[in-house]
């Protein structure tokens, strides 16, 4: 058994080299909601330093609010500018002897995505467009996934460490009660449940089936870090290899 670990850096944390000893993949902001060219320079090179796949993490343009604001863009708006960001990051990755190897958005993008088919279809063309090898991160089980296979990507099912979740598979929108796990015994319980019977408990009780290819650990908690490090343990513990999806 295997699974992914990965982390959305450069978004400053202030802990991202230490991340990147613990996760597979990296998720590296392009300057969009957070970062810039310096920071996503310095990510590169920890990642390729220890050997982490790295991903592109764009977003809308809203920096002021760090990407998690609600847009309704024109489709043709949203491939121009995931191109610009992933473009951006893809040239330093060169620069530095590395590889891109996925793209996964950000905040409002990504959780719009789930639900809004337009908008997942515009995110896939950008990659497609840019490079249809690229690995497509969505949520696990929603219509990001469905967009991937249409658009000929190789999708990859995402779910949450320290997220709640909806009946339908959804995540509780941020600002409700059980948008976010803070137990941390409860998170970790959640992990090995989605690694090893692909289900999660959503917050009426139920079980949802969910295809774990690859868990996100935020970096932005306050104890982001030492959970990372228990989660990394548990999983080596039960067996399971953590590794980058191919």
């Amino acid at each position: 058994m295997q699974i992914d670990l990965n982390a959305d850096l450069g978004e400053g944390a202030g802990s991202d080299e230490e991340l990147l000893k613990l996760v597979s993949s990296a998720n590296i902001a392009c300057g969009w909601h957070a970062g810039d060219a310096m920071t996503m320079r310095q990510c590169v090179r920890w990642a390729i330093d220890h050997k982490v796949a790295i991903g592109a993490h764009p977003s809308f343009p809203d920096r002021a609010n760090f990407g998690r604001s609600a847009m309704q863009l024109p489709p043709e708006e949203i491939v121009a500018g995931v191109l610009y960001q992933i473009g951006a990051l893809a040239a330093i990755v060169k620069a530095e002897g590395g590889t891109l190897a996925h793209v996964k958005a950000h905040g409002a993008l990504y959780n719009q995505a789930v639900k809004e088919p337009a908008l997942a279809d515009a995110l896939c063309d950008a990659v497609r467009h840019f490079d249809p090898a690229l690995r497509f991160f969505g949520l696990a089980g929603s219509g990001m996934i469905q967009a991937a296979e249409r658009a000929g990507l190789r999708p990859v099912e995402e779910v949450f460490a320290d997220r709640g979740y909806m009946p339908d598979g959804s995540l509780v929108p941020r600002g409700q009660p059980g948008a976010l796990i803070e137990d941390e015994a409860q998170s970790l319980a959640q992990t090995l449940s989605l690694v090893r019977e692909h289900q999660v408990r959503a917050i009426d009780g139920s079980l949802v089936a969910l295809n774990a290819q690859s868990v996100c650990l935020h970096g932005d908690g306050a104890h982001a870090l030492a959970f990372a490090r228990r989660i990394r343990d548990a999983l080596e513990r039960e067996g399971i290899a953590v590794m980058a999806c191919t």
